[in-house]
């Protein structure tokens, strides 16, 4: 073959050697005459050329075999076998996975194992080790990393688990200082509510009765602070605050001195309930006949009113508001957001309790409670009764209709439930209050809407901030409580932005918002 270039660089001729007819190609050059700068910028982009063939080549063996990839080395991967002539093979070989998927017993009191990933690689480097060892070195690495995770992750529930049950120094500080003053200032003794205010305690007509059964004096007034200072109409508000012996000096000192008004505001204590002793209502004697189910039970909880507002083991039921229609009832652990009046307007259709299915929506964690969630499915008694597969309801803010209440068996099933669990040593259902709360209402509970309550800001904190503020009441359900240190900071504020922290009482026992 011969190549002819014209002088004036416009053609290029090629002759193919050989005999025969004589064929040619010939090349048409741009008509401008071909300078040495032209030339530079084509071995220029020649270079870049070649290199970026490098690139390609280099990046499509560095992203291995995988399935999926990002750079621009899958189209080596893509068009390897065509172009490049490679065969798609893994570039791991089978003994490494038959090493790392062996159980090794080499490291077993081993105290050589490499505690970080830069004293691994060291170590490979130093000892420049063949494909088993390397192999059994990363698995014993690993298999380390793994038993420090999952020990971690145990300490971690336990200590959650102390720090949500215990009383933290603030609180007990915020305790004594205001049972001292209850003691000490007459100011903090006065009659809660005043004489001309008591009639509207038992007015249905004007009136929307709430009620909080709490022992923890700053979660009860976080509830109460929210509720009135949300409310359209503060002055038709009458809170019903219940509490145990040993709060009720403490609760009604703070309640006298930070005046919610003009919302009304009654405080009592279970002892001023005369038939609300062990043997009248059963639920004390589960708590006396197990510490861990005494400890469930206190404090916030709803067995204060589930056992109170009528209770059938005598011949004449037992009635804590015998004069209201209907309540609603307020966890301690909640945050009103919203003017909950319109509660009262909500049809319940003859059912007597009001409130938000568990079982729907997109937080799988508390969104996705049946009963098989909290009853033990394996004894014959539950198996025989109920539906493991049936929606789950939420307590923390609920609708009582009492009229309705008063009518059905309720008390008396739950009762009856409750001497079953005793009989069988409580292994009927998990220690708490909503189990045997499912049982007792089971048939007479009215599904609301989730807007008006919104479950779960103490079991995670993947509830965004925007979701939680569109909600009338906010659940802290869960170990993260907002008072205590293992609160979560995002969702924290929701809750603070109702304590004033300038208050004496908070500033001495230094609660502060974060």
């Amino acid at each position: 073959m011969q190549l002819h270039i014209s002088p004036s660089l416009r053609h290029v001729t090629v002759f193919p050697s050989g005999k025969g007819v004589r064929e040619f190609i010939k090349v048409k050059v741009g008509g401008r005459r071909m300078s040495y700068r032209m030339l530079f910028y084509s071995l220029l982009l020649l270079t870049f050329l070649l290199r970026f063939v490098f690139v390609l080549t280099a990046v499509d063996t560095i992203d291995g075999e995988s399935k999926y990839c990002s750079t621009i080395g899958c189209v080596g991967k893509r068009l390897g076998p065509r172009i490049w002539g490679r065969r798609l093979e893994s570039l791991v070989p089978e003994d490494m996975y038959r090493i790392l998927e062996e159980k090794g017993k080499e490291e077993v009191g081993r105290t050589d194992i490499p505690q970080t990933l830069e004293e691994f690689t060291a170590a490979m480097r130093t000892k420049k080790p063949d494909l088993k060892t390397f192999a059994i070195e990363l698995r014993s690495m690993v298999n380390l990393m793994e038993q420090r995770t999952r020990s971690a992750k145990i300490q971690e529930y336990l200590y959650r688990h102390v720090a949500s049950s215990s009383i933290p120094k603030q609180l007990h500080c915020l305790a004594l200082l205001l049972a001292n003053e209850h003691t000490n200032n007459a100011n903090a003794r006065l009659q809660l509510p005043p004489a001309e205010l008591v009639p509207n305690l038992v007015d249905n007509s004007l009136f929307y009765h709430f009620v909080i059964a709490s022992d923890n004096v700053l979660a009860a007034s976080v509830v109460a602070t929210s509720l009135v200072r949300n409310s359209i109409s503060p002055e038709r508000v009458v809170l019903h605050i219940i509490t145990d012996r040993k709060t009720y000096a403490t609760m009604h000192a703070w309640f006298s001195l930070h005046s919610l008004a003009p919302a009304v505001v009654e405080v009592k204590a279970l002892h001023h309930f005369d038939w609300f002793t062990k043997g009248k209502v059963p639920v004390l004697e589960a708590m006396e006949k197990d510490k861990d189910a005494r400890a469930k039970f206190g404090g916030g909880s709803l067995e204060i009113v589930k056992s109170s507002v009528n209770n059938n083991t005598h011949e004449k039921p037992y009635v804590m508001f015998p004069s209201l229609n209907k309540v609603v009832f307020l966890d301690d652990d909640v945050v009103i957001q919203t003017d909950l009046t319109p509660l009262w307007e909500i049809d319940l259709g003859g059912k007597v309790n009001g409130a938000v299915e568990t079982c729907r929506g997109d937080d799988k964690f508390v969104m996705s409670k049946r009963f098989k969630s909290y009853l033990n499915f394996s004894h014959p008694l539950i198996k025989e009764n109920f539906d493991p597969n049936e929606c789950a309801w939420a307590y923390g803010m609920n609708i009582f209709d009492l009229e309705a209440w008063r009518k059905t068996n309720i008390s008396q099933t739950y009762n009856y439930w409750l001497q079953q669990n005793l009989k069988s040593d409580l292994s009927l259902w998990q220690l708490g209050t909503l189990p045997p709360g499912l049982i007792a209402f089971h048939g007479h509970v009215q599904i609301i809407d989730p807007f008006w309550h919104m479950l779960g800001l103490g079991y995670q904190e993947n509830t965004s901030l925007a979701d939680a503020e569109s909600a009338a009441v906010i659940h802290f359900n869960g170990r993260a409580k907002p008072w205590l240190d293992i609160a979560f900071p995002s969702l924290r504020p929701l809750w603070a932005k109702y304590v004033d922290f300038s208050d004496k009482f908070i500033k001495k026992c230094h609660i502060r918002a974060s």
